[in-house]
């Protein structure tokens, strides 16, 4: 056995027996009074000791790099990320003695750079988001690393038939429960590894749930699953953290996908406070969307009368977005009014009655 390969063998077992210490994250039941027939359902990844479901994705991402002999000892991992990929995988790069490098918008939230930095990662921050794949390739050629590309690869590291996946894992937690196979499913899109594996899960296991998928301002993909294309590009990054793309990544795929709901960035964040305030603690931007999506799911069960269960995550922790989400004046300036849509989802969550926001 080589020097490499017996590296590579060692790495695999501190990333396994990391994985052993952990146990899967919650599902909790959310009540609402108006929804007796309907039950609401939140698994909770930000159990993980990174903090948001991007964890599972970085330990797959290592342990698919190092399986294919990209990662020897001391090779620089450089990743593009909007920040909570990153945090994960700069933790798994600590586990294994790499340096780690992360290239991300200018604009992310600064509590995500610390937790890089924590890890002992570092921050290459650029002004065009669209830019950060041509970076991370620069950089990665600059110092003999490697190039994690989550974009690309998110989709085919996890097993999608099962393996401990999060897809089994929501559906086996659901199994006692009132309503065990869920009517809905709801997941944002940020590579769409995660949606695909949910979404392939469903019909491998041939399942009666739907997969809908929520997307934001500022990202193609929902216009790519419309319009059935690929070539959608725009320049400015999604406000909401971690989801949402100015291009259509190679992992999201539209073929796993039921169904797409456009959530405005305002009702991201209106939905992410009455979480807030419902739960007693702070969930990121990502699951206000989620959240949103749910919500409207519900409200159409409810006009047709429909009985049975929806699940959705929570993704990450608002603690990542202090100053930001959760921060009044950033909110004013960039003119997000999350009032009417505060008001919107309690109203909707007390008496069952949507009412539109103008």
């Amino acid at each position: 056995m080589n020097q490499n390969t017996n590296w590579i063998k060692q790495a695999l077992t501190k990333i396994n027996t990391d994985f052993n210490r952990s146990t899967d994250t919650h599902l909790i039941k959310f009540d609402a009074h108006s929804l007796s027939g309907i039950d609401l359902y939140f698994k909770d990844e930000t159990t993980h000791p990174t903090g948001s479901l991007k964890h599972r994705l970085a330990r797959s991402l290592f342990l698919f790099a190092l399986c294919n002999g990209w990662l020897e000892e001391g090779t620089t991992v450089v990743e593009a990320s909007s920040g909570s990929t990153a945090v994960s995988e700069a933790y798994f790069a600590k586990l294994l003695g790499l340096p780690f490098i992360a290239v991300m918008p200018r604009s992310t939230s600064p509590d995500k750079i610390t937790a890089i930095e924590f890890y002992g990662g570092k921050c290459f921050l650029v002004d065009n988001p669209a830019s950060i794949y041509d970076v991370s390739h620069k950089i990665a050629q600059e110092t003999q690393g490697h190039f994690m590309d989550q974009f690309t690869y998110a989709e085919r590291v996890t097993d999608w038939r099962g393996n401990n996946n999060i897809a089994e894992s929501i559906f086996q937690q659901m199994s006692e429960e009132r309503f065990p196979t869920p009517k809905w499913v709801v997941m944002s899109a940020g590579t769409g590894g995660t949606s695909a594996t949910i979404g392939r899960y469903i019909r491998y296991k041939q399942l009666e749930s739907q997969l809908c998928v929520t997307d934001v301002d500022y990202s193609v993909f929902y216009d790519c699953f419309t319009q059935k294309r690929r070539d959608l590009v725009i320049e400015q990054a999604s406000r909401i953290e971690g989801i949402g793309r100015p291009r259509c990544e190679a992992s999201f795929i539209p073929g796993a996908i039921d169904h797409m709901l456009r959530i405005p960035d305002a009702a991201s964040l209106g939905a992410m406070h009455v979480l807030a305030q419902r739960l007693g603690r702070r969930p990121g931007g990502s699951t206000g969307t989620n959240f949103y999506g749910v919500c409207q799911l519900a409200q159409q069960m409810l006009s047709q009368q429909e009985l049975g269960s929806i699940v959705t995550l929570i993704c990450d922790s608002g603690e990542r977005y202090g100053q930001t989400y959760y921060n009044e004046e950033w909110l004013l300036k960039n003119e997000l009014d999350i009032q009417p849509y505060v008001e919107q989802i309690n109203h909707f969550l007390d008496f069952g009655e949507w009412i539109p926001v103008s």
